[in-house]
């Protein structure tokens, strides 16, 4: 149902190409826990999202995972999210915020995960720094996403992890082809597919982080409902760097 319902909010919105929450498609499989700042979000055990560990007891992810009263449970430490996997720490939610601005659409699609206890930090579960308030973030420079979203548009979600490149796109470029749903104050894109190989994030990946230089510089929002791997359509992050006085200051609290 979460996914119907996103699909469904978004449609409303977008009516030809139309945007998706956002799996990998024509990934690589990710080396067990080389990403152990990686959280499944999950909703009775199904995996619906993804995020990233920022504290011992804060997961970032996007606001739209959120669209239900059903709590969610974060699972860290994971490779294979249909096992229980001696790796894993499953830890419940306690508190939601999504930024005050998020109206269910597009724009200010964050949102913190305050967890009822901290994570145990070891080898399969560690925390990732945030990026700097005003780093630039250059177009052309390859970056990685990873999630466990689907691996097909008639596919079900990945047990295991997976990733993919994709490159970081001008703002230019990702404003006019997104026209209005795009915002490049908050925002990012990327291009994707080489050699006729398109590829990328798609359904169930929305929440979890791309990658630049090995710091988390964007949370995956939104991609062509239609085909996300339709290379016509740059996939869109939203910027972290932008909301790093927001997610401080909710820290703190």
């Amino acid at each position: 149902m979460i996914h119907l319902y996103c699909i469904i909010n978004i449609l409303m919105l977008v009516s030809l190409t139309g945007a998706s929450e956002s799996s990998i498609i024509n990934g690589n499989v990710s080396k067990p826990h080389s990403r152990p700042y990686m959280a499944s979000l999950q909703i009775r055990g199904w995996h619906t999202c993804g995020g990233i560990l920022i504290r011992e007891d804060f997961v970032l992810t996007a606001a739209h995972c959120k669209n239900s009263s059903e709590p969610i449970t974060v699972v860290l430490g994971a490779h294979n999210i249909t096992k229980n996997e001696t790796s894993q720490q499953r830890i419940k939610v306690a508190k939601y915020y999504k930024h005050p601005k998020y109206t269910g659409k597009f724009d200010y699609d964050i949102m913190l995960l305050k967890l009822q206890k901290k994570a145990a930090l070891n080898r399969y579960v560690k925390s990732i720094g945030l990026p700097k308030k005003n780093g630039e973030i250059p177009a052309n420079i390859k970056c990685d996403v990873a999630g466990w979203g689907r691996t097909g548009a008639n596919e079900l979600v990945s047990d295991v992890l997976r990733e993919a490149k994709e490159t970081m796109q001008f703002s230019t470029e990702c404003k006019y082809k997104w026209k209005e749903y795009f915002n490049s104050e908050h925002m990012i894109c990327t291009r994707f597919g080489k050699k006729g190989k398109k590829g990328g994030v798609c359904q169930g990946d929305s929440g979890g982080p791309i990658m630049c230089n090995n710091k988390p510089q964007g949370i995956t929002a939104f991609t062509n409902l239609k085909d996300c791997s339709d290379t016509k359509y740059p996939h869109v992050f939203t910027k972290i760097n932008y909301f790093l006085p927001w997610i401080k200051e909710k820290m703190k609290q």
